[in-house]
């Protein structure tokens, strides 16, 4: 049964641990990461005296200008000093930041790489201890572990998320409609039936562009629908022995580049970032958008309230559990901070304070994360935000939450990943020799590290 289009939808929202753009991340197996502990015992207690917490952060994210702003209300002694860089230029320059006597206090990080081995980082598990994190959802912080052997996934705990994302499809409802689309798809042929309505009626089917890599996020969540979730969570987080030339790697890959084949994408898909999809999917160009909650108030203001929808990719077969992108927006603190225990409780305080929760989903439209028992905050009914709430849940029923392809190592998403699907969605790649490239990518830049 398809769920039918309809405005002012209300949803049963339920608390769901599941994040934003393209992040890369990766550890080299075999390192051995450099434990650095905060130095005695740590303490929970609200910061006291006039301090500053510095925080390197990525442009794009504001949502640390708000709770920072909301948090000093509350704890006037405590001021905030905010940098902010392009998504390339942190990863680049995150070794050197974390390295400086004048160190952050707080880092948008979302790869671990070699600091961690390096001892760059301060090793949150006093923290976890203190705070009560375990009430958390495992899978919640899963992506910020690293064991000893360099493995993702388990160990300890070395980044915090701020919001959790879920990714999905967004639908252009007024389109949908034009071409004779009434329901959202509840599997994948219904999809590839509605890619081949809109094409014939002369309507771009799919809004997405490869110049930054953004239509990875179409081809994972074709990976995702075929063969076991954990041969592709093993892979992303490093396990040895781990491998992306799988058949559901070959079907997801080789269904993405027949979709770029029959003219589903744009034909200038490749000179297309991540800014310009969604600005022109906004503006009305394209009936679907793969894409993340984090971009659910953007998607609403642009099209309208109620002329869009944000459902979840669609499993191979009707009644199969969901499977999908999601993880958080992780940030780390550094070894050299000058404020660890106030950056600690500043964090705890983002997933346990009300009026912080709210703040998290009003700004990126993300789960607040946190303990599952603790409510959600409150919002509009009907809206692409609640629905976002509503597809996180149903994901974390279905324990369907992966990582993105882009975080298995430290250079695989410039390095691998987008250059070689521009060639395979212009049919200069096969996805045999584009999986043969990414697998020796990655294991150079495992054994690199």
């Amino acid at each position: 049964m398809r769920t039918r289009l309809r405005a002012g939808r209300t949803l049963m929202v339920t608390a769901a641990a599941a994040t934003v753009l393209v992040a890369v991340a990766g550890c080299a197996p075999g390192s051995s990461p450099v434990a650095t502990a905060p130095s005695g015992d740590v303490s929970t207690d609200a910061p006291t005296g006039d301090i500053t917490i510095k925080i390197q952060d990525e442009t794009g994210f504001p949502v640390t200008s708000d709770l920072s702003d909301e948090f000093t209300k509350q704890y006037p002694n405590v001021k905030f000093d905010i940098v902010r860089d392009s998504f390339q230029n942190l990863l680049a320059n995150t070794p050197r930041l974390l390295a400086s006597a004048d160190a952050p206090d707080l880092i948008r990080q979302s790869t671990l790489g070699t600091t961690v081995k390096d001892g760059l980082l301060t090793n949150l598990d006093p923290y976890f201890d203190a705070y009560g994190w375990d009430k958390f959802s495992a899978g919640q912080l899963a992506g910020g572990r690293i064991t000893d052997d360099g493995v993702r996934g388990e160990g300890s705990l070395y980044q915090f998320g701020i919001g959790f994302s879920v990714t999905g499809i967004y639908m252009n409802k007024t389109i949908a409609s034009q071409v004779g689309i009434t329901e959202a798809p509840a599997t994948l042929d219904e999809l590839e039936s509605d890619l081949k309505k809109a094409k014939d009626a002369g309507v771009l089917p799919i809004q997405t562009g490869m110049q930054d890599g953004v239509g990875t996020f179409v081809l994972q969540a074709l990976i995702n629908q075929y063969g076991d979730k954990q041969d592709l969570i093993d892979w992303m987080y490093n396990k040895p022995g781990a491998t992306i030339e799988t058949d559901a790697a070959l079907k997801g890959s080789t269904k993405f580049q027949d979709w770029a084949k029959a003219g589903y994408l744009p034909t200038d898909v490749n000179a297309i970032n991540y800014t310009t999809m969604v600005s022109n999917f906004t503006s009305g160009q394209g009936l679907f958008m793969w894409d993340g909650n984090w971009d659910a108030k953007n998607v609403e203001t642009g099209l309208g309230a109620g002329n869009a929808e944000f459902f979840l990719m669609p499993p191979a077969e009707a009644g199969s559990k969901h499977v999908a992108m999601g993880a958080g927006n992780t940030f780390t603190i550094p070894a050299k901070s000058k404020n660890a225990d106030a950056t600690a409780f500043f964090l705890n305080w983002i997933v346990t304070n009300d009026k912080a929760r709210q703040i998290v989903v009003d700004v990126t439209g993300s789960s607040p994360g946190g303990d599952p028992t603790q409510a959600l905050p409150t919002v509009e009914k009907g809206s692409l935000v609640e629905q976002a709430l509503n597809n996180s849940a149903t994901v974390a029923t279905d324990d369907g939450f992966v990582d993105f392809m882009a975080n298995s190592t430290a250079g695989i998403y410039q390095g691998s990943l987008q250059p070689n699907e521009q060639l395979l969605l212009t049919d200069k790649m096969t996805p045999e020799d584009f999986l043969k490239a990414t697998q020796e990518f990655y294991e150079k830049d495992l054994a690199a590290k």
